[in-house]
C-alpha cells in the first residue's frame, strides 16, 4: 500500500501538540524510547493517506459513480452525515488517550505498558487523521464547520464523547487491556466499514489506520492470555474472574457503538458503509466469541491440560459453559464466558432490559441490582458510571422515557 503522508495546517498542528501536551504528557518519552522496543520507524504525528480500493462509489444509491474527492460535491444531508461520522471518529481517538492515561502508571509490566503507550500515541493520530480532513476540505456553510468542530472535539474530556463506552473511567490497568482487546475491536469494524467510503478522503484514510489498530488488537489480546495462563497456574497478580467481571463491563458499551440495531441505511444509502448496523454488531459479536473468548479458554486448557489441541479445547469449553456441569475436572468458574448481547443495555433494542450475564430476565430490581455487582468490577459499581446507569434504570421503570445522549453515532 503506498502511503502519502501531510501535516495539518500550521494552527491546527500547533492547537493538536497543545492538546497533546495537557492530556498526553509521556508522549515525548514515547518518541525518545521508541526504537528500545520496536524495530519500525519512529513514530511521526502525520496525516497519511493510503491508496483507494476503488475509484467508484461501491455501494448505496451512488453506486458506480466516481468518489467524491471534495466535501463540496456531495449534497447538504451527505456533507451533514459525513461531518458527523468524522466528529464521531475524533471523539473516540482522543477519548481513548484521556481514559487510558489515567490508569497507564498502574500497569506491572514495562513492555506492555510501552505497548499502551503505543496505542495512546497512534489513537492520538487517528484523530490527527480525522481533524486533517475536516481542516483540509470546504464544508459550505457561512461559518468555519472545520474551526468550529476542531474547537469543540478539543475541548472534550471524559464525559463529554460522542460515544458512551468513551465517557467510562479506568479503574484499574486490566481496564486497559481489555478495552483494547474489545473496544479497538469495535473500531476494526467501523474503519473497515469506512473503507469503502464514497467520500475519497476519508476511504483512503482507512487503510494506514487499519494496520496501526491490528496492534492495538494484539495489544490487548495477547497480555491476557498471558493473565489467564498465569493465573490458571496459580500465579500472576489478575486472575481470571477479575479478567471476566472486565469483559462483563466493556462488551455492552461495545455493542453500543454500532448505534441501534434497526439503523444504518443512511450510512448504507450514502455510501460511506458497507454494512447495517445490526449486521456489523452480530459479526463483531461473533468475532470476540473467536479470537478473544475462545483464545483465552484455550490458554487456560494447555495449563490444565496439557496436549489439548485448540479444537479439542474450543469444544471443552463451550459444552462445559453450556452445560454448566464439569467435565475432565473443568468447572465453569474456570473458563471464561462470552456475555449475552442483552446483558447490561443501556441503548439499542435491549436497552433497561434487567436480563442476566446469561442472557436470562430477571424481574426483580433489587436481585439484578445485586447480581451485577457479583459480575461487574468492585471498583466500577461503586462509581459514578454505574450509579447514573441505576437511576435511569429507576426512571426507565417508572414510565419515564430515558435518554442517556443520542446513540452512539458510529451508525
Amino acid at each position: 500500500m503506498a502511503v502519502i503522508t501531510d501535516q495539518l495546517p500550521e494552527k491546527y498542528h500547533k492547537a493538536m501538540l497543545g492538546w497533546q501536551e495537557k492530556h498526553f504528557k509521556d508522549f515525548p518519552y514515547l518518541l525518545e524510547h521508541w526504537q528500545e522496543f520496536y524495530k519500525q520507524s519512529p513514530f511521526q504525528l502525520v496525516a497519511k493517506l493510503g491508496d483507494l480500493k476503488s475509484e467508484v462509489i461501491e455501494v448505496g444509491a451512488h453506486a458506480g459513480k466516481p468518489k467524491f474527492q471534495r466535501a463540496s460535491e456531495m449534497d447538504e444531508e451527505m456533507r451533514a452525515q459525513m461531518l458527523k461520522i468524522i466528529r464521531a471518529q475524533a471523539s473516540t481517538e482522543l477519548g481513548s488517550v484521556q481514559q487510558h492515561r489515567e490508569s497507564l502508571h498502574k500497569a506491572q509490566d514495562p513492555k506492555i505498558q510501552f505497548d499502551v503507550l503505543r496505542v495512546m500515541a497512534e489513537e492520538f493520530r487517528h484523530g490527527y487523521q480525522m481533524i486533517y480532513l475536516l481542516a483540509k476540505d470546504d464544508w459550505g456553510g457561512t461559518r468555519d464547520v472545520a474551526a468550529d468542530t476542531i474547537d469543540e472535539l478539543l475541548s472534550m474530556e471524559t464525559g463529554s464523547h460522542v460515544l458512551e463506552a468513551f465517557n467510562v473511567y479506568f479503574d484499574s490497568f486490566v481496564d486497559n487491556i481489555v478495552f483494547a482487546a474489545l473496544i479497538d475491536r469495535v473500531g476494526k469494524y467501523q474503519l473497515t466499514m469506512q473503507s469503502v467510503s464514497a467520500y475519497a478522503p476519508m476511504a483512503r484514510s482507512m487503510g494506514p489506520m487499519l494496520v496501526e489498530e491490528s496492534f492495538h488488537l494484539a495489544t490487548g489480546v495477547n497480555p491476557l492470555r498471558r493473565w489467564v495462563a498465569e493465573a490458571t497456574a496459580g500465579h500472576g497478580n489478575v486472575s481470571v474472574p477479575n479478567i471476566q467481571r472486565h469483559i462483563n463491563k466493556w462488551l455492552p458499551r461495545g455493542l453500543e457503538m454500532f448505534g441501534s440495531e434497526r439503523g444504518g441505511r443512511t450510512n448504507l444509502e450514502f455510501g460511506f458503509k458497507d454494512m447495517l448496523n445490526k449486521e456489523a454488531q452480530e459479526r463483531y459479536y461473533q468475532e470476540v466469541k473467536e479470537q478473544v473468548i475462545d483464545v483465552l479458554n484455550y490458554e487456560i486448557l494447555k495449563v490444565r491440560l496439557p496436549g489439548i489441541t485448540k479444537k479439542e479445547a474450543i469444544a471443552l469449553a463451550d459444552e462445559v459453559l453450556a452445560t454448566g456441569e464439569s467435565k475432565r475436572g473443568i468447572k465453569p468458574e474456570d473458563l471464561i464466558y462470552l456475555p449475552a448481547m442483552n446483558f447490561y443495555r443501556r441503548r439499542g433494542i435491549h436497552a433497561f432490559e434487567m436480563n442476566d450475564v446469561r442472557g436470562q430476565p430477571i424481574r426483580s430490581y433489587d436481585e439484578y441490582v445485586r447480581h451485577l455487582r457479583t459480575v461487574l468490577p468492585e471498583a466500577y459499581v461503586t462509581g459514578r458510571d454505574f450509579s447514573t446507569y441505576l437511576e435511569n434504570l429507576r426512571r426507565h421503570q417508572g414510565g419515564e422515557v430515558v435518554d442517556e445522549g443520542p446513540l452512539p453515532f458510529y451508525g
